[in-house]
């Protein structure tokens, strides 16, 4: 069958580092074609100069077998390529169909063509089966269906070859079904899909053909059925397919946090975290499950001092902290690795030394009395790096260059070298591949060993099963339902997270 998209020799570099070195990728008309390999490997890099953001310094792009010069994403999207990024580009108070033509507006005697839109937009979803209501506000919308507007915003634009980048990244196993289908359906009207993914099962489930980049080359191109998950994480890693199982349990009796009746409002005063009451005790993992958007980022910011409560009561090792702000509760033993790395936990222009005594500054080794140790921040960050494997030429280089398992091992590094109490990690393995995920795991399961309290927020239904010794799960801002990981399947959780088994238990 003829190619859509052939990338021949393509190399990329950076000052230090080659990204893409004499890459080959050939994506076939009307398949699924899965990009594999560890965070650094260069698959973003090369997204990007397919999708027009950066040019390649060396190699040819071919699209539908001619070769072609992409100078910008406009220009890809003239050639039919569109891209579905990872974090969902929508603005919350536009409808759905605002949004889908939000930049591309069709224009009838100088006004919007709403009616020509709306009737290019409904043909658009129902050629491809992607149900939808033109009228609904995307802030009313699941996840699932947010990532099934931004699918129609490209294939609106007519886009015959989508880039789906980390898709699956924040849904539960039934929205996973259900974007899969979609991408049959896609596929069977003749689109072509490039698909990242980190999660070998579901690149194996998914795909038609699997290119795995390792370090700027490509050195496999195979087919699902003659591969296996730890074959294709040895290719992709040089090492097998890592697993978040605990060992035994080293839960105590002694509660580490404490949070009784904690209510959140948002600036309508409405409750986001209703009566929220859970304990945390020493050495032990205590997952929350929940769909995005039910209250997990409200709790968290709450208990980290960064957004108000409305009511309730926070005491950490017997402590009462309801009122105490952000550093005083740093410094009672409070550590964060945060759900956005680059927003939250890193200034990305700064060189590594400056980002480890980010909410540390003011002890040792970052401190001499009231003044900031230098020194001290370069050796801890040399030590940071050496323990937790943190691959980098120096520690002086900006935390930008980092890829992002490395800047994860960082902050989880920063945040466990200060000999915390409680740890509050946010989705800690999102968007790094399964060698970073393997050293992640497995700190968060030393430190539990040596009894650290551990909040886990994930998204990924493996690892909070893997790592949790109890789950709860948190429904539209309440607890709903408290399960154990040892009976639980990442199906029925997912019933769970989505509301399906709890009205079937009220029934």
């Amino acid at each position: 069958m003829a190619n859509a998209i052939e990338l021949i020799g393509i190399t990329k570099r950076f000052p230090g580092v080659i990204a893409n070195d004499n890459v080959n990728l050939a994506v076939e008309k009307g398949e699924i074609h899965a990009v594999c390999g560890e965070n650094g490997a260069g698959k973003s890099t090369l997204m990007k100069i397919l999708y027009g953001m950066q040019p390649p310094d060396e190699g040819r792009i071919l699209v539908n077998d001619e070769v072609v010069t992409l100078a910008s994403p406009s220009d890809a999207i003239d050639l039919g390529i569109g891209m579905v990024h990872q974090h969902f580009m929508l603005a919350d108070q536009l409808t759905v169909m605002e949004n889908v033509i939000l930049g591309s507006e069709p224009m009838k005697h100088g006004l919007i063509d709403f009616d020509g839109a709306r009737t290019h937009l409904k043909a658009v979803a129902e050629s491809y089966g992607l149900s939808i209501d033109p009228d609904d506000l995307v802030e009313s919308l699941e996840v699932g269906e947010r990532q099934r507007v931004e699918i129609i915003k490209v294939l609106y634009r007519g886009a015959e070859v989508l880039i789906l980048d980390e898709p699956t990244a924040v849904l539960v196993p039934q929205e996973v079904e259900e974007l899969f289908n979609n991408m049959r359906d896609l596929k069977a009207g003749g689109a072509s899909i490039i698909f990242i993914d980190h999660k070998l099962d579901e690149v194996l489930e998914i795909a038609d053909t699997i290119t795995v980049i390792r370090q700027g080359p490509t050195v496999a191109t195979v087919k699902p059925g003659d591969v296996t998950a730890h074959e294709l994480a040895e290719l992709m890693v040089g090492s097998e397919l890592p697993s978040p199982q605990t060992t035994a349990s080293t839960v105590t009796d002694e509660v580490t946090l404490e949070v009784e009746d904690l209510t959140v409002l948002d600036v309508d005063d409405r409750a986001v975290v209703d009566y929220v009451s859970l304990k945390v005790r020493r050495g032990e993992i205590l997952g929350i499950a929940g769909v995005e958007g039910n209250g997990q980022t409200e709790l968290i910011n709450a208990i980290t001092g960064t957004e108000p409560q409305a009511s309730g009561t926070l005491t950490l090792l017997g402590v009462d902290i309801t009122h105490a702000d952000v550093g005083t509760r740093r410094e009672a033993g409070l550590a964060y690795v945060p759900m956005d790395r680059h927003q939250e936990g890193l200034l990305l222009e700064a060189p590594l030394w400056e980002n480890t005594a980010l909410g540390h500054h003011t002890r040792p080794p970052f401190a001499k009395g009231i003044w900031f140790d230098r020194d001290g921040a370069r050796q801890r960050t040399e030590e940071i790096r050496r323990d937790f494997d943190v691959r980098t030429p120096n520690v002086e280089v900006p935390a930008h260059a980092l890829s992002g398992g490395n800047q994860q091992k960082l902050i989880i590094g920063k945040e466990m070298s200060s000999d915390p109490k409680l740890l509050i990690a946010a989705h800690p393995t999102r968007g790094i591949d399964v060698g970073a995920q393997a050293a992640v795991w497995q700190d968060i399961r030393d430190a539990r060993a040596k009894g650290l309290a551990t909040l886990l927020i994930s998204a990924d239904l493996d690892e909070l099963i893997g790592l949790s010794d109890t789950i709860v799960v948190m429904l539209r801002g309440r607890l709903v339902a408290t399960l154990d990981p040892a009976t639980i399947t990442p199906r029925d959780l997912g019933a769970y997270m989505t509301g399906v088994a709890v009205a079937q238990e009220a029934s």
